[in-house]
């Protein structure tokens, strides 16, 4: 979301590159290229802009059309401003969780604490 209104606030028009194939991805198959959607996000481009913590979700037109767009936030690649590029990739979300550890062995693992360097001076 900060980065949609910094690109917006600036004057710039927000693109977000989409993960086509990613599960909740609602996108008009005929915009997808090499399994991925570049989508104008700009508010003269879009309704119904939802920027919610878990997806993005709009109604764009395409090819005169009138579709909803739905990204869930794990389908995100990128939001860039299309006149100069800038903007932010995010890291795929296909990573495995760490695999899960005994709390008590890690406990006793723990290189003990050292104590706090600074004092009060009076």
């Amino acid at each position: 979301r900060a980065m949609y209104d910094w690109i917006s606030d600036n004057g710039l028009t927000p693109y977000i590159l989409v993960d086509a194939a990613a599960p909740g991805v609602a996108v008009p198959p005929s915009a997808v290229k090499d399994g991925r959607v570049v989508l104008n996000v700009a508010a003269r481009a879009v309704t119904q802009l939802e920027l919610g913590m878990d997806k993005v979700r709009f109604l764009a037109r395409f090819s005169g059309v009138s579709r909803c767009v739905e990204a869930p936030m794990q389908a995100i690649l990128a939001i860039y401003a299309h006149e100069n590029g800038q903007g932010m990739m995010f890291p795929a979300e296909n990573v495995p969780p760490p695999p899960a550890t005994d709390l008590s062995a890690t406990a006793t693992a723990a290189p003990p604490k050292k104590g706090n360097h600074l004092r009060v001076v009076k």
